[in-house]
């Protein structure tokens, strides 16, 4: 836990100048959606409704997880500087989710206030609004394990960041559109993408009757994705290291 803490406290350090542009961005562009789409989105559409309010907030996310973690280990990568986590006493697992951490500090605003004006712009309770707590740090880490493979595979810099800004596009598509109204091919790409369980869980906590045992298997099914995306990760940091 110490070690963690340390490496968390000097990401934070690094991504402070960042900050105000991470919120602004992340946060802008998921309330854009939220507006955008609330002209097409039909007044009785409850599913719709829940699904573009959730799919927007774990999009905030996103942003941060996969896209920038992409950005940043395909930096690190190609310059050389992981070669100072290397010499340090901890796993890349680790080093992975104290980066990601650090970012999404700034990012947790931003999906908050997402959450809230999404809930009443489309009319939705906010009784259940804590499962936030939950969801927020599960797709976060599945998510960004995801985005830090991207960044230590990609042979360059440049494709890590392309990678990472298709994945938070593909992550949008099938975030905010109802599975059912889905082909089913598109259906069976959707069961695969971890942040698609956090949607659903977090859309699920709108509904007027909340389906406990749904929830608790989306949730079970992003912890298992979170350990696997961060052991795929710490995998990908032993291998770029040794490259």
């Amino acid at each position: 836990m110490s070690a963690f803490l340390a490496l968390y406290v000097g990401q934070v350090s690094r991504a402070r100048a960042a900050r105000g542009p991470l919120l602004f961005v992340a946060t802008l562009q998921s309330v854009g959606i939220l507006l955008l789409l609330r002209g097409v989105v039909d007044e009785g559409s409850d599913t719709t409704a829940q699904q573009v309010v959730a799919g927007s907030t774990v999009l905030v996310v996103a942003f941060v997880a996969l896209n920038l973690l992409a950005q940043r280990f395909g930096m690190l990568r190609g310059t050389g500087a992981l070669d100072y986590y290397a010499t340090l006493p901890v796993s890349g697992s680790l080093v992975v989710l104290a980066t990601a951490a650090s970012y999404a500090t700034f990012t947790v605003p931003g999906a908050v206030l997402t959450a809230f004006v999404g809930a009443l712009l489309y009319g939705l309770p906010l009784g259940h609004l804590w499962i936030l707590l939950v969801v927020l740090p599960l797709a976060g880490a599945s998510l960004a394990g995801l985005g830090a493979c991207l960044g230590l595979l990609a042979p360059r810099p440049e494709l890590a960041t392309v990678a990472g800004q298709l994945g938070m596009s593909g992550i949008l598509f099938l975030g905010i559109i109802p599975e059912h109204r889905m082909p089913a091919v598109l259906q069976v790409v959707r069961a695969a993408v971890p942040s698609t369980y956090a949607t659903d869980a977090f859309a699920s906590s709108f509904a007027r009757h909340l389906d406990v045992a749904a929830l608790l298997t989306d949730v079970g099914v992003c912890l298992v994705v979170a350990v696997l995306a961060l052991s795929l990760a710490s995998a990908a940091f032993r291998r770029a290291v040794r490259a």
